[in-house]
């Protein structure tokens, strides 16, 4: 026969005791996680519907980063119409928007709630080069027309640096009738010119068949451009650095590195 182990009056007690106490717990704890939702969502609604969490003006951004732009320049260049909710703005899109701007290679928006602002981290586009268009050369011309290039080939307007107050030294490098043909190479172009030893000033790519280099040994011609053979012409006209001491400068016309295996000098002749 199967027996049945009785329980003491006191056990009962102890294990009704234990059940109320569970209870308890279970309800106060429901009680605490109803508050933080219901706080929660309240502050939200409080967060969402205060008028102090909105950007009223450009001195509410903060500018970090930027060196050859004036902060007053990368405000005006946010596309924000003031007053606006802080909760409604997007950093990810004020970055894209930014970014869009030529003087901008990377921008990174963070936004505060209390006090509401924004801050914005830049990285600029450096100018290595003055751009001038092919019909500029010896006009004064406008300052929509001429602008500044990167290393990789940006066009920046000029006067997007005419509010800088900054001891910045621009580029003196010229570059003449820059072209989408050009723009492919003009990275490795750009590259090789930085690392010659003979310097150059000036670079002339208004004749598709013949890129010009004006240097401090004057102007030289270098044919069609090709990324194999301009470093080796750069090499061979590095090599020419003591040509003054032979020739007078002054009667060189140009000198011709279309063939690098065989440099010959165009004499301006004398009768003319």
């Amino acid at each position: 026969m199967t027996s049945i182990t009785s329980v003491s009056p006191v056990e009962l007690k102890n294990r009704r005791q234990q059940l109320q106490h569970r209870r308890r717990i279970r309800f106060w704890q429901g009680m605490w996680r109803s508050l933080v939702v219901t706080g929660m969502a309240g502050g939200l609604v409080w967060a969402i519907t205060l008028p102090n969490l909105v950007i009223r003006k450009p001195e509410q951004i903060e500018i970090e980063g930027n060196q050859l732009l004036n902060s007053q320049t990368v405000q005006a260049l946010i596309p924000i119409s003031y007053p606006q909710s802080i909760l409604k703005l997007q950093p990810s899109l004020l970055s894209q928007q930014l970014e869009a701007q030529s003087p901008i290679a990377e921008a990174t928006v963070t936004r505060q709630l209390l006090p509401p602002s924004l801050t914005i981290e830049l990285k600029e586009r450096k100018p290595v080069a003055i751009s001038i268009p092919s019909n500029g050369r010896n006009i004064k011309d406008i300052d929509s027309k001429i602008g500044y290039l990167d290393e990789e080939g940006v066009w920046i307007a000029k006067n997007s640096y005419r509010e800088s107050k900054n001891n910045i030294k621009f580029p003196t490098l010229k570059v003449i009738g820059f072209n989408s043909q050009y723009g492919l190479y003009w990275s490795e172009i750009y590259q090789a010119v930085a690392k010659s030893k003979v310097r150059i000033l000036e670079i002339n790519f208004l004749d598709p068949n013949n890129l010009v280099l004006k240097t401090e040994l004057g102007e030289v011609h270098f044919g069609s451009y090709t990324s194999q053979t301009f470093p080796k012409q750069l090499r061979i006209l590095a090599q020419l650095g003591n040509l003054s001491n032979k020739v007078e400068v002054s009667k060189i016309s140009y000198i011709d590195l279309q063939n690098p295996q065989a440099p010959a000098l165009k004499i301006t002749d004398s009768k003319e």
